[in-house]
């Protein structure tokens, strides 16, 4: 007898149906549309007071409008942003204070996250090189001679983004003053009136410019760190450009099991005793190999990054740890200062004045050897650049002695090879009775031709 479902039970299934369909929740926090416009983050100096003012000036190096902090107190101050890599993202969580003084008795503004983990750090700057572009439009006159001007017309002949100094210069006169301070530094100044009239010298702007790369490269006091630029700027373009190629690296085992290491040129000892062959013990297989290996690598005088690799490797395969370098020419102390003194020179001259005054100046610092005298750090360089010539040429000739013996031992290889080959193939055809025969011990039987020789 079929069955049938009454209309209870449909009702109930239906109802149970409807119940399994999620209803859409609404959100219990709405959050608001980004803003074209996201607040930066900003750290000023203590020193700047309440009437201290951002403006747009425009860049000296670059010609375009940059912003700069202005204080009639504390002077000017330039925008350097410190932001993390984009592979770890950071933000801001900030909250003003509830006793803030800014605010003038109005509450506090809400709490909010930046997403932008860029901080801007206000740090000080000189007005001198602001005042630079306008020094170079007058630094080559038509009429062969500069004039003197006024301050006022220096600052007119800077560009339109600028227009924002002279506002400032209008409405505070502490910082006109040290506007006109800092001309005087680098100007020849006469007195016309009332008024004094500049003209800008070479000498005097070499002088401050100088002045502002040795404060770059003075040791700090108690730090040990050999200088006063960035390790990155230390390593990069201090060490390794006085950085010569190395001798070699001699790595030996004597008998008692010691380790003895001599750098090619020195003995064991350090002495330094000519070819610094001698080591003492005798020296294993394996230690002779490690040397001959590292005395070839040494004499083609490679680079020094190549040299230390192939040292080190050399050195673990033999089981010892540490292996000495010795470079074919140290760079004096006095050589490393002048290294260092035209590197924060050419950074001064790269980030803050334009490209045809920095040639100039750089043209003026080659000439000036009463302020300070290079000629120890040029002859070193070019005795450096001949010993890099010849390690590289040395590099080729001895990777093409490589190459060749490569060549040979491939084609010994491939010979030992087909021999083998021809024998393997020689016995596949030989009968079973012969190769029966060929393992018959014969030693005291007498050969065949013994009875074919004539009697006596």
């Amino acid at each position: 007898m079929a069955r049938t479902r009454s209309k209870g039970a449909a009702g109930t299934a239906a109802a149970s149906a409807d119940k399994k369909v999620a209803k859409p929740c609404a959100s219990v926090y709405t959050l608001p549309a980004e803003s074209d416009n996201p607040p930066k983050l900003f750290i000023l100096p203590k020193t700047a007071s309440r009437s201290a003012r951002i403006v747009t000036l425009q860049h000296p190096r670059y010609s375009r409008p940059t912003r700069y902090l202005v204080c009639p107190e504390a002077g000017f101050f330039e925008f350097t942003q410190i932001c993390p890599p984009k592979s770890a993202p950071r933000s801001w969580l900030i909250q003003p204070a509830a006793n803030d003084d800014n605010n003038n008795g109005k509450p506090p503004l809400d709490t909010q996250v930046t997403q932008s983990p860029a901080l801007h750090v206000a740090t000080p700057f000189d007005p001198l090189f602001l005042l630079l572009p306008a020094l170079c439009a007058t630094t080559t006159p038509s009429a062969g001679k500069r004039m003197f001007l006024s301050a006022d017309d220096h600052l007119d002949a800077l560009p339109d983004p600028s227009r924002h100094l002279a506002e400032i210069l209008a409405s505070w006169p502490a910082t006109r003053a040290l506007i006109e301070t800092r001309l005087a530094a680098v100007c020849d100044v006469v007195q016309a009136g009332d008024e004094n009239m500049y003209r800008v010298s070479e000498a005097k702007l070499l002088g401050e410019v100088l002045r502002k790369a040795r404060r770059m490269v003075e040791e700090e006091e108690g730090s040990g760190t050999g200088g006063g630029l960035p390790p990155s700027m230390e390593e990069r373009f201090v060490r390794r450009e006085l950085e010569a190629p190395v001798l070699g690296v001699r790595v030996a085992r004597g008998r008692d099991g010691n380790v003895a290491r001599t750098v090619a040129g020195e003995e064991p000892d350090g002495s330094g005793g000519g070819n610094g062959s001698s080591t003492p013990g005798e020296e294993s297989a394996e230690s002779q190999s490690s040397v001959s290996s590292v005395e070839t690598t040494a004499s083609s005088a490679s680079a020094v990054s190549a040299v230390s690799t192939a040292a080190t490797s050399v050195a673990d395969d033999d089981g010892v740890g540490g292996g000495e370098v010795a470079s074919a020419m140290k760079a004096p102390e006095e050589v490393v200062k002048l290294q260092r003194l035209r590197v924060a020179f050419n950074f001064v001259c790269s980030s803050y004045v334009a490209p045809a005054m920095a040639q100039m100046l750089q043209e003026s610092l080659a000439k000036a050897t009463g302020q300070v005298d290079f000629k120890p750090l040029d002859e070193y360089l070019a005795r450096l650049a001949n010993m890099r010539q010849e390690a590289a040429a040395a590099r080729s000739a001895d990777f093409s002695r490589k190459r060749t013996m490569d060549e040979e031992e491939d084609e010994r290889v491939e010979k030992r090879r087909k021999k083998e080959a021809e024998e393997k193939a020689k016995k596949a055809n030989m009968s079973r009775g012969v190769k029966e025969l060929m393992k018959v011990n014969t030693s005291g039987m007498k050969k065949m031709s013994d009875f074919f020789k004539k009697k006596t």
